[in-house]
């Protein structure tokens, strides 16, 4: 009965869209492991840039972004508490969806007093545990890396991946909201030709498997972005770690030529950085580049042509919680992340509490891990400040701010 809840999500034919007195905002339906050190191209360039200029950005959203009803931004009247560890918070909540990267591991071992963490929680009565990945890779993935990280898969309720969510679309296995991949899917199964912006790991084989064929832009009905490292059109691959001014012009190019034809693209991951020291660029990159390219080349509307899939888009969560969907039920549930845009936006959006890891994560560089607990919320209270100020993020209008703020992700 554990690992059920998945297998359902692909029979139903919906989930019911969580729905309060209060008319909380929902996401509109999908709308939106080895790294090599190196330096990362236009895609790193333009996040600096993006820093460098911040004071001089223009307040005009520019990416695909989470609205409120309330277009305006609403100063945000709750402070978060931060807590000592998650003994405090234990018998707050039932479910706990967690992320991974950044608050269970770092990539390649598990952050000190996770394991113990998973272990008292398990041995708590009724607490589910959830892993809510914005992994580009499917579920099996995951398992094995938990499994090589020391964590026992058994212990978590479910592990939802944005790429088995995303190979679950694609296959129509999975009840499909999106306009233009529904055209696709119940139209000419030949006209099923993807070009895809991969990671260079299974990318032919996850397309394959779920019944489409790689071709060259030129031939293709569909962009799938599920890393930064490969352009593969099926007969020719162009590696980043191989030649990357070559992998960044030829990029650039196709995505400019995938403009002209105005082709949908779907994004497996929409995670923007990678939460290492470097910060590496993420397929969310690519997403908003294409966007941009978009808007540059057609006058004609661009909304809905870029779809991301992951958090903290409404699809994954209405799979995680598919028995939580009453508000009194997600009172009882937490969102535990690093990731301001994707962790901390996604569960408010849903309609559920937000715990930020602080130090393990994204924002581990830019704290001090040894100053004292008023100095640290300082720190952490002007990074959620400079986010809010930030445009073309998935938060769009929202005031951003977690409920709750951990060190560590600790018992």
């Amino acid at each position: 009965m554990r690992h059920c809840y998945s297998a359902l999500y692909f029979l139903i034919p919906a989930v019911q869209s969580f729905v309060t007195s209060n008319r909380t905002p929902v996401v509109s339906p999908l709308d939106p492991l080895t790294i090599i050190p190196e330096q990362h191209g236009w895609l790193l360039r333009q996040e600096l840039l993006k820093r460098k200029c911040r004071q001089f950005s223009s307040t005009r959203r520019t990416a695909t972004t989470i609205t409120s009803e309330d277009s305006s931004k609403s100063t945000s009247s709750s402070m978060m508490e931060l807590r000592n560890g998650v003994a405090d918070i234990a018998n707050q909540f039932d479910v706990f969806l967690l992320d991974m990267w950044g608050v269970m591991h770092d990539g390649s071992r598990p952050y000190d007093g996770v394991l113990e963490v998973i272990e008292k929680l398990r041995q708590m009565q009724d607490k589910k545990l959830i892993i809510l990945s914005n992994s580009s890779k499917r579920k099996d993935n995951s398992v094995r890396m938990l499994k090589k990280l020391g964590f026992n898969p058994d212990d978590f309720h479910d592990i939802i991946t944005s790429g088995e969510v995303a190979h679950g679309l694609l296959s129509g296995k999975l009840r499909n909201r999106w306009e233009m991949l529904d055209q696709l899917l119940q139209g000419d199964p030949l006209q099923k030709k993807v070009f895809v912006l991969g990671s260079g790991d299974n990318d032919v084989e996850y397309c394959e498997s779920c019944g489409w064929q790689l071709t060259p832009i030129e031939e293709a009905n569909l962009i799938v972005a599920r890393g930064t490292f490969t352009v593969n059109d099926g007969s020719e691959v162009v590696n980043k770690r191989e030649n990357e001014e070559l992998y960044e012009s030829t990029m650039e190019t196709r995505l400019k030529q995938a403009a002209l034809r105005r082709i949908p693209m779907l994004v497996t991951n929409p995670d923007k950085i990678r939460p290492d020291v470097e910060r590496p660029p993420m397929p969310g990159k690519i997403g908003d580049r294409y966007e941009q390219i978009l808007r540059e080349t057609s006058t004609e509307e661009c909304t809905g042509l870029v779809k991301r899939i992951g958090k903290p888009f409404q699809d994954v969560y209405d799979l995680a919680l598919v028995e939580e969907n009453a508000k009194e039920n997600r009172n009882r549930v937490c969102m535990l992340g690093d990731a301001l845009e994707t962790d901390i936006v996604g569960g408010s959006i849903n309609g559920i509490s937000t715990v930020w890891v602080l130090l393990d994560g994204i924002y581990g560089p830019d704290l001090d891990h040894n100053t004292d607990d008023s100095n640290l919320m300082q720190s952490a209270e002007a990074i959620v400040k400079e986010f809010n100020g930030e445009t073309g993020t998935y938060a769009g209008d929202r005031v951003v701010q977690p409920d709750i703020a951990l060190r560590h992700f600790r018992w």
